[in-house]
């Protein structure tokens, strides 16, 4: 994981991070945990930071940079609050909230593509109720994987102007 920076530069320097790999078009890997603070994409580094279980520090950083409530982001990673404090206090996510927390980040990330970085746009398009996906708001669908899939798919078909 990346190095600890100021909190008032983490959002800025993620969110370059996943505007610049958008517009170059350098989506390969798994950057969108750029927003978790990351810096190294590829799969095995990936899979081993989610199983060894996210610092707690992932977790307020990508709350921070998708401006997110913490309520709202515990909804999504299906995390209680009071599972959340004792997280905070330990320092660390268990591995299945660490796999939930990148999952949301993946679909941020997804949203930021479809709305060219512009992240106000991404979270009010993920907070809308959509038509396409039965009067639901992606980030309520997204709370399981399947459901996640279902809203990379919608992504998908807007991106190449696909009727939905």
């Amino acid at each position: 994981m990346a190095t600890a920076h100021k909190p008032t530069s983490h959002k800025r320097s993620d969110l370059a991070e996943v505007r610049s790999r958008i517009r170059s078009g350098r989506l390969q890997g798994h950057y969108y945990a750029a927003l978790l603070g990351f810096r190294v994409y590829e799969l095995n580094y990936v899979l081993d930071q989610v199983r060894r279980g996210l610092r707690y520090s992932a977790f307020l950083r990508f709350q921070r940079n998708t401006n997110l409530s913490v309520k709202t982001l515990s909804e999504l990673t299906q995390i209680r609050s009071r599972t959340l404090a004792r997280r905070k206090d330990e320092g660390k996510l268990g591995p299945e909230e660490s796999d939930r927390l990148l999952r949301a980040s993946r679909i941020f990330g997804r949203a930021l593509e479809l709305f060219e970085g512009d992240d106000e746009a991404a979270r009010t398009w993920l907070s809308s109720k959509q038509r396409a996906l039965g009067d639901v708001p992606p980030l309520e669908m997204a709370k399981s994987e399947v459901g996640a899939k279902e809203v990379e798919n919608l992504i998908g078909r807007l991106e190449h102007g696909i009727p939905s």
